[in-house]
């Protein structure tokens, strides 16, 4: 593989700042357009992403220009301390030479970064559509490949067919609006998720900065406690995209499952979110998840909007 680490003729590049928000959710919306058919990515959540905790903005993030217009940006995180890092990459489709460009430079910085830690070796993982703006047959011939698929499930809500349920005898919700409940909705999360693919654990700090949490509506994230169990589930939402409701998180711990908590937390969140007036909620599923989560979504009348890959790659650091 040759590395070009000199933009190509024409194309200049430069690390993004949080004033550059707008102009990034504005490119990924514009791909989602292409990818998607609406525009799905809010400014919230690219607010969030450029203030990662584990980003370095001036070495971790690449706006990509062509002629003076924003054509790709990319963003690398390390949020395992290790071998592991992440990283997303969003170029139009008619950029296939910037496309190349930005995957040499992330790459070359997910080595150092991996370095950094201690790893004998990188490995990469990114998420794209199934039907991506990003080239699969070069992404292929640069090594990468696709190791789990994940659905994003839709449903129409509306307040007739959607109240909110009575919860079941001997269990209890209630909103995380204090800073203990948010704690120990963290805490069931990480219980939940631990045995999960691709499960990086993060401490509450890193957490909170993960999901923004200064700015998060607690009121949407609850917690079931049990009889005899004590809190058992969570179930964490967020009302900030344009085009639906959103299910971040619903996880029960594994002493709690099979007593109807996940559907229960579920159909929680289709009454809330109607009463709000949403007329759509969404989330997205490991297709391979063991816990049974895709049949249980299937089951109260989720359907399939669109499918996310991530893809790997995994590059040997020098000695």
């Amino acid at each position: 593989m040759t590395t070009l680490l000199t933009p190509p003729p024409g194309i200049t590049v430069r690390p993004a700042t949080l004033d550059d928000a707008d102009a990034v959710c504005a490119l990924m919306n514009e791909i989602d357009l292409l990818e998607i058919g609406r525009a799905d990515t809010s400014l919230t959540e690219v607010e969030a992403d450029l203030k990662h905790p584990e980003v370095d903005l001036e070495r971790d993030s690449w706006l990509v220009f062509h002629g003076g217009r924003l054509v790709g940006y990319g963003l690398l995180w390390d949020d395992s301390g290790h071998e592991r890092i992440d990283m997303d990459q969003y170029t139009l489709p008619d950029q296939q030479q910037p496309s190349a460009y930005l995957f040499d430079v992330m790459e070359a910085r997910a080595v150092e970064r991996a370095a950094l830690n201690g790893a004998s070796r990188a490995v990469v993982h990114m998420h794209l559509n199934i039907t991506p703006t990003t080239d699969l047959d070069a992404l292929r011939a640069r090594g990468w490949s696709p190791v789990r698929r994940y659905n994003v499930l839709t449903r129409p809500l509306s307040p007739a067919a959607d109240p909110v349920p009575a919860p079941p005898p001997g269990v209890r919700l209630r909103a995380c609006t204090a800073e203990e409940d948010r704690r120990r909705a963290h805490a069931l999360l990480q219980a939940s998720f631990a045995d999960h693919f691709d499960f990086q654990p993060r401490t509450y700090e890193q957490w909170s900065d993960d999901i923004d949490g200064d700015r998060a509506d607690w009121s949407l994230v609850w917690i079931a406690e049990v009889d005899g169990v004590g809190d058992a589930a969570v179930v964490r939402t967020h009302n900030n995209r344009s085009s639906s409701g959103w299910i971040g998180n619903l996880g029960v711990l594994r002493e709690a499952r099979g007593r109807g908590l996940g559907g229960h937390l579920l159909r929680h969140a289709f009454g809330h979110y109607a009463a709000l007036g949403r007329d759509r909620i969404g989330l997205g599923v490991d297709t391979d998840n063991s816990s049974g989560a895709l049949a249980l979504y299937e089951g109260h009348g989720m359907t399939l909007d669109f499918a996310v890959d991530t893809w790997e790659l995994t590059l040997p650091v020098p000695a």
